[in-house]
């Protein structure tokens, strides 16, 4: 499957921002999701992650009330939508799937098989 990730801009602290996942190739709903993000000179981080039937969520402690991970597998796309952005938001925001995670190894990059090509958020103070 193919992934692209789309809705990331340039947004004040406090702002909002919906980010999009779009799949192409095939549907998304045999997938477990995931959005990682990573900052210049930083390591790819897990911000949030969703079962393949959207029933079961997960978030770092820093998306935590925050951020809202969902997904449509009509329409094959997966979203997070970011509330009460911060500057330490900041960062290239990437999606990545997988038939075969299990739900323990959610926040491991390397767990994933498929990856967006990233969309940049930049938050300003």
């Amino acid at each position: 499957v193919q992934l692209q990730a789309f809705g990331g801009g340039l947004v004040q602290a406090g702002g909002s921002l919906r980010l999009s996942c779009a799949a192409f190739g095939r549907t998304l709903s045999g997938y477990t999701m995931g959005w990682f993000r990573q900052g210049t000179g930083k390591e790819r981080e897990f911000v949030a992650g969703i079962r393949m039937n959207g029933g079961n969520t997960l978030y770092a402690d820093s998306a935590k009330g925050r951020f809202t991970i969902s997904r449509d597998n009509a329409k094959s796309t997966l979203y997070l939508q970011m509330n009460s952005l911060e500057p330490e938001d900041t960062a290239n925001y990437y999606c990545s799937a997988s038939r075969t995670i299990i739900w323990s190894n959610l926040g491991i990059p390397s767990a994933y098989n498929y990856w967006g090509q990233g969309t940049q958020v930049t938050v300003s103070s």
